[in-house]
């Protein structure tokens, strides 16, 4: 069961308003199904219309920000459970380990590296939550014809391939992570690429 989901995305709110759009329909999401958000703490762009959609539907919302980011990223204001934590390392995992299942957003770099890190958590197996992206406005599209490429040369096993859940609707997508069931780890790392 899934009672908590961290979601990564972005600090700004990107060029189209339909990633606003989509980043509002998660947080009342999760809302309606009484799932908690954990997210990076943040109040501007996408992370803070996400943590407000959330709060504004009664929502539970967790924060974890690291403290040289509190002023930059600003962090929010109305989330009653915030973890300022010493480092970027300390965030990543804090959210890891209050997380059931992992959610990646229209974001930036550092979207992309906590998306790829925590799949390659699940793939060498030190946890066995889903993981999806939320391909709102065919943002990843490019992304994902790219792994697809990683398990055509055969640098990616289908069953890790398969891994990343991806849907443009936020329902759509959290069912699906309900659903999820682990595929195991790699089985011989001298054959396959990590």
């Amino acid at each position: 069961m899934i009672s908590s989901v961290c979601i990564y995305c972005g600090s700004s709110p990107g060029a189209s308003d339909a990633y606003s759009a989509a980043a509002r329909a998660m947080g009342a999401a999760l809302a309606r199904r009484g799932v908690r958000l954990v997210y990076g703490g943040g109040q501007v762009g996408l992370m803070g219309q996400l943590a407000d959609s959330c709060l504004d539907a009664g929502g539970m919302v967790t924060g974890v920000i690291p403290d040289f980011l509190f002023h930059k990223e600003i962090a929010h204001g109305r989330v009653s459970d915030m973890r300022v934590v010493t480092s970027m390392h300390e965030r990543k995992q804090v959210m890891a380990d209050e997380a059931d299942a992992f959610i990646a957003m229209p974001g930036g770099l550092g979207t992309l590296e906590e998306l790829f890190e925590v799949w390659t958590w699940s793939q060498l197996g030190r946890h066995m939550k889903p993981v999806g992206v939320l391909n709102a406005q065919g943002y990843f599209d490019q992304l994902l014809a790219f792994l697809d490429h990683m398990q055509g040369e055969q640098f990616v096993e289908p069953r890790h391939r398969e891994m990343l859940i991806e849907h443009a609707e936020p329902d759509a997508l959290l069912d699906r992570l309900a659903t999820f069931q682990y595929p195991g780890v790699i089985a011989n790392l001298s054959r396959h690429q990590v």
